[in-house]
């Protein structure tokens, strides 16, 4: 690992794809890599879907507390996999202003878009939290897990959120990401935790994994119900 000041990412692990199994199999590897950086009131925060079972593996593997935050990406009409913006659990929106100059959407479209975000979130919060509050963030280490990045705007959407909530320090976890994602997020959050950066002009977050599957919502509930995780005791 080199350490960057705010990114730490393997060189050897760089530019490469299908280095880790699976979702688990990367977890526990950024355990490790976590492990030596973990403070006494830290808390995981998992983004699901898929960072659901990353998280599960760090907050097992290292004995902490972990808890979602939900974020929602903001669809490019036409396009479920790509996005041009992110709501985070407050109702804040961020959007990807340059993206948005090239796609030349109306304002009509982009609310329509914005408005169905703000649906899926809404249900989700409804499904995951039935009204059980987010824990106490401030003052504490926040490690926001997710089970890779590509644009990155769901995950700034997140570090927003909790850097509102006055967390002490606010650490970024995830497998893999783009290099232009990396640049993008490093000098946002406190710490960025990365093995495999990509370079290259098509970023894809499955292309890190030997065994990949999209997690329906049920999924998490099904990982969630049969976990055992630490109690949190800051909140």
């Amino acid at each position: 690992m080199r350490d960057m000041g705010t990114l730490l990412e393997d060189l050897e692990l760089n530019g490469k794809k299908g280095v880790f199994k699976d979702r688990e199999d990367a977890g526990k590897l950024l355990a490790s890599r976590l492990a030596e950086r973990v403070r006494p009131n830290a808390i995981v925060l998992a983004i699901p879907a898929g960072g659901v079972p990353v998280a599960l593996e760090i907050a097992r593997s290292l004995g902490l507390p972990m808890d979602l935050l939900l974020v929602r990406k903001i669809q490019i009409p036409g396009n479920t996999e790509a996005g041009f913006g992110a709501i985070g659990p407050g109702g804040e929106i961020v959007l990807n202003e340059s993206l948005l100059q090239d796609l030349r959407l109306s304002r009509k479209e982009i609310e329509t878009q914005v408005a169905r975000a703000k649906q899926v979130l809404a249900a989700r919060e409804a499904l995951f939290r039935a009204g059980r509050p987010l824990p106490e963030l401030r003052d504490r280490q926040v490690i926001l897990v997710d089970d890779g990045l590509a644009s990155g705007y769901s995950m700034l959407a997140a570090i927003n959120f909790v850097r509102q909530r006055e967390a002490r320090e606010i650490v970024v976890a995830v497998p893999t990401a783009s290099r232009r994602t990396v640049a993008f997020l490093s000098a946002r959050a406190d710490i960025l935790i990365c093995p495999n950066i990509r370079g290259g002009p098509v970023f894809a977050v499955a292309d890190a994994y030997r065994d990949w599957y999209d997690l329906t919502d049920q999924d998490v509930m099904g990982l969630l119900d049969s976990s055992v995780l630490a109690v949190d005791k800051e909140s």
